[in-house]
């Protein structure tokens, strides 16, 4: 609330930007686990709608890790076939189907290899768009959930978190769980299928050398072990980085004009080349442990490879130079005594089968260390976007609302309120405490004490008040932005804690200080989505506002496009549309918060011509500094220290000779205001400049 915000006074306000906020900072740090049964059983949900696509993409990668072990052994068999004079009773059973004559054979043999080249291809294409078109349906799913969820958010729940924040958890966030749905989860299992086809047919050909292959296994699973270590705190470091840079641009770019008047640019720069450099610290980081990584299991593999060929190499020579018996015993041509031999006969198929295995062995273990990363890193952005999802919304519709009598009347009885997080024992005094005692509380900063007004149907009422009084805060209570401690209030003769929050929150226009517009056109500013609004009331809104001839000056007139907040018109442009959109809506109470306060003089006069029609058959209420625009309310409320000090009308305060009275005596000391609402004001036409 703006008025709670600049007060000095209001250290209640500080405490709830300040304090809550540390909270929220916490949970970019979040590392999470490398799998969480709960958080993925979570996530899988979402997959859900799309099974049959998951299914088939499963179907796709099991098939595909077949295809794939497939082109190393029909060159073993080539080889072994057709290339080498290997005996008969050692070729494998597929070798035996094929042609005896080696062109045909090798012929076949090709057209067999390339047949699962193109297998693979159509398998990996299927498996490739669906997980790809899965990903991005559920990212759209997602962040339709989280957008709904942060419009069902209370005001204060984002007084609590940077709107930087809140952005990564929809971007950012999403992206990392994209990224395990089409990268991570299925090619988990692709790999694992890979790496089990290809050990079962490196056993099948020759279990000595299939373990001499894995003896490295325990080597590149220490090294993995400390890589993740140091990658994990890199990852730790960059999205809380990233999350600080999103927060710390949003801010400075919102405030870019305020930054530039002040010559804070290069502060400003400092302050962000800081964060920036954490994030390419991280990065760094990481960079350098997966340059140390990946050559380092690059070494195993290769080391792994050369004591296959190296045992291989040697057996093929024993196999050339001595009698087999058996697979493992062998008679030398010098001796009539067996040898036992670990590794037996391998055949120069065998052994080139082995290398193009490991080759492929080896890299499915670093795509699994990468998959690591990337579920961690999907575990970590799912604990933070369930986080937010499972927040609740501190101020929510009854289950059984109760329908007000549509009058417009608005009450407030004895209302105790303060923006702090109160802890329940908190409220258990405060249910309980006398007035006395819950001004003595040292630990609430109280925004209002015991308020307490009426406003009839159809008044006009204002409420003046120094910055800080709580003027703006009276009447985000009435819409409930926030609920109160203690008392009651009361619209259309109902607790607003009874009413339904939507039907609530429609019978109200509101027109604030700061005007705010949105990308789009200026009719869809007006009507901000509610079709009901037919162009012809829309075009009678902007008429009653004085701000019609603009509108139709312009070269696409109501289609005119708007940029971003409004950045192509003038304050007072902006917020003569604000009136006409509230007043398109036909509200039965209208909030004028410091409307005219930060347009020029013949805005102001086209805005005070405007307003006697505004008011007419609705309660009014008018919050303002400048007295010349509520001096002709039905009542005026002058607030003091959150305290309601005077009410009554514009005579009556002045011959109470109290605080409106000073106020009276700042603005204006010895004269009455010049100029009155119905006094006919030569206007001049509004400039699109």
């Amino acid at each position: 609330m703006a008025d709670q915000k600049t007060s000095g006074s209001s250290s209640g306000e500080a405490a709830k930007s300040k304090e809550p906020a540390k909270k929220p900072a916490q949970d970019d740090e979040v590392v999470g686990k490398a799998y969480d049964g709960r958080l993925m059983r979570r996530l899988l949900t979402y997959l859900r709608p799309y099974r049959l696509q998951v299914v088939l993409s499963a179907i796709a990668i099991l098939f595909k890790a077949a295809t794939d072990v497939m082109g190393p052994y029909l060159v073993k068999v080539a080889v072994d076939s057709y290339m080498t004079h290997t005996p008969p009773d050692q070729l494998s059973w597929l070798a035996r189907h094929f042609n005896p004559a080696p062109m045909v054979g090798i012929t076949q043999l090709s057209l067999i290899y390339f047949g699962a080249l193109l297998i693979t291809f159509g398998l990996e294409f299927v498996q490739t768009y669906l997980m790809q078109w899965t990903g991005q349906k559920i990212m759209f799913d997602l962040r339709s959930q989280i957008f709904r969820h942060l419009q069902r958010m209370s005001p204060s729940f984002f007084d609590r978190n940077p709107v930087g924040r809140l952005v990564t958890r929809v971007t950012s966030d999403v992206d990392a769980l994209n990224e395990m749905f089409t990268s991570g989860v299925l090619a988990i299992f692709e790999d694992v299928f890979v790496l089990a086809f290809i050990v079962i047919i490196m056993l099948r050909m020759s279990w000595p050398l299939a373990l001499l292959t894995i003896s490295v296994i325990p080597a590149i699973l220490f090294v993995t072990k400390i890589f993740r270590k140091h990658v994990r705190d890199s990852y730790r470091r960059q999205r809380s980085a990233t999350a600080r840079i999103n927060s710390f641009t949003q801010e400075y770019v919102s405030g870019m004009a305020i930054v530039q008047l002040f010559n804070r640019e290069r502060r400003a720069f400092t302050d962000f080349s800081e964060v920036n450099a954490e994030n390419k610290k991280a990065w760094s980081d990481a960079i350098f442990a997966y340059a140390l990584y990946y050559p380092i299991i690059e070494l195993l593999s290769s080391t792994a490879i050369a004591l296959v060929i190296w045992r291989g190499g040697i057996s093929i020579l024993q196999s050339t130079n001595f009698t087999w018996l058996s697979t493992h015993v062998y008679l030398p041509a010098s001796s009539t005594n067996g040898h036992w031999s670990l590794f037996g006969t391998v055949t120069l198929g065998v052994l080139i089968a082995f290398i193009q295995y490991a080759q492929r062995f080896f890299r499915p273990i670093q795509d699994l260390s990468e998959k690591y990363n990337i579920l961690q890193a999907a575990m970590a952005a799912s604990e933070r976007v369930f986080k937010l999802l499972d927040s609740q919304p501190e101020i929510v519709s009854p289950a059984q609302p109760v329908a007000g009598d549509n009058s417009g009347r608005v009450e407030f009885r004895d209302v105790w309120f303060t923006y702090q997080q109160l802890d329940e024992h908190q409220l258990a005094r405060i249910e309980t405490a006398t007035r006395e005692e819950l001004d003595s509380f040292a630990d609430i900063e109280w925004i209002l004490r015991s308020v307490s007004f009426a406003i009839e149907p159809d008044e006009t009422a204002a409420i003046v008040g120094h910055t800080g009084a709580g003027k703006t805060t009276i009447t985000g209570l009435m819409m409930r932005f926030y609920d109160i401690q203690r008392g009651s209030i009361l619209v259309d003769g109902i607790d607003v804690r009874q009413q339904d929050l939507t039907t609530l929150r429609r019978r109200f226009g509101v027109v604030l200080q700061d005007p705010f517009l949105f990308t789009g056109t200026i009719s869809d500013n007006i009507r901000l989505g509610s079709s009901w609004i037919t162009d012809k009331q829309l075009e009678r809104a902007a008429d009653e506002v004085n701000v019609g001839d603009f509108i139709r000056s312009l070269p696409l007139q109501f289609k005119e496009p708007v940029q971003e907040r409004g950045a192509t018109l003038s304050t007072g442009q902006k917020q003569l549309i604000s009136f006409a959109r509230a007043l398109a809506h036909a509200p039965r109470i209208l909030i004028l918060d410091e409307a005219t306060s930060s347009v020029d003089t013949d805005t102001e006069l086209r805005v005070r011509l405007a307003l006697s029609r505004m008011i007419t058959g609705r309660t009014s209420i008018l919050i303002a500094h400048r007295l010349s625009t509520i001096q002709r309310a039905d009542t005026i409320l002058v607030m003091h220290k959150g305290q309601l000090r005077e009410h009554g009308t514009h005579q009556q305060l002045l011959s109470q000779r109290g605080l409106y009275w000073k106020l009276y005596q700042l603005q204006y000391k010895d004269q009455e205001l010049g100029v009155g609402i119905e006094a006919p004001i030569p206007l001049q036409p509004l400039s699109a400049d």
